[in-house]
């Protein structure tokens, strides 16, 4: 087994390997959330940098089985298309990567909070931009300039992702595919980041590594259990789960 963090108790491993393994499931059942459910949830006992630190290694991964599921050839198409959203989404992750060690822990809960709590809203009110052709070349730049930033600070930048796809009107068949590409190689962007940040080191790499083992275990029950409930029901109660851990990171933000 990996290393761990000395400051990382036997019990705090345990939290952060439930919370693991239900992020997965989750992503295994809905295709969604599991960087959102290990943020928001290992936030609230273990400090904001190696929260960060242990979402890399196991999104690193689990993304790269979900690009290898979709195929490669559908991939290449896939990149073709959306090349300028997923060449934004790289760079800010790199860049916004930078930042993290920079920010006070007290802000960091804020900086992870909100982004839980807004774009989990944003999907349960079902709302979703319109954008004509003519805009469309401004909006990829934007909507992945956001999307990169949030990935770069939180690890998250799937939401985003889907709202931007939604906005396209990009066929449902595509989605997955499209979204491999993006997971996938904005992971490899954020594992490269947060090498040069100094976030993964030798202290928290250990860390993230072993939290690969929960990672897909819960993708595996995820895949095998996923289809015998409703899945709409789960994704929206889900989405509640994460805005009430989501207010709690902004709370210790707030009020420290």
């Amino acid at each position: 087994m990996p290393e761990l963090p000395p400051f990382l108790t036997p019990a705090l491993f345990a939290f952060a390997f439930a919370v693991t393994l239900l992020g997965g499931f989750v992503k295994g059942a809905v295709g969604f959330a599991m960087p959102l459910i290990m943020i928001s949830g290992m936030g609230i006992l273990i400090p904001p940098e190696l929260v960060v630190a242990g979402i890399v290694i196991p999104i690193v991964i689990s993304n790269g089985l979900q690009v290898a599921r979709s195929g490669f050839g559908n991939a290449r198409l896939a990149l073709q298309e959306h090349w300028r959203y997923v060449l934004v989404v790289c760079v800010m992750i790199l860049v916004a990567a930078q930042f993290v060690r920079s920010i006070p822990s007290d802000v960091m809960f804020v900086v992870l909070g909100v982004p839980v709590v807004a774009l989990c809203a944003v999907q349960l009110i079902g709302w979703r931009p319109q954008i004509t052709p003519r805009w469309r070349r401004p909006f990829e730049w934007c909507a992945g300039g956001l999307a990169g930033i949030l990935g770069g600070l939180a690890g998250t930048w799937g939401p985003p992702t889907v709202l931007y796809l939604l906005a396209l009107n990009t066929p449902r068949a595509s989605q997955m595919s499209v979204q491999g590409v993006i997971y996938g190689l904005g992971s490899v962007m954020l594992l490269l980041g947060h090498l040069q940040s100094g976030i993964l080191n030798a202290q928290t790499w250990g860390f993230s590594a072993a939290l690969v083992v929960p990672a897909l275990l819960g993708m595996w029950l995820g895949f095998r259990l996923g289809d015998r409930f409703d899945q709409e029901r789960f994704r929206r109660i889900t989405l509640w789960v994460l805005i009430i851990a989501g207010v709690n990171l902004i709370r210790r933000g707030v009020m420290g």
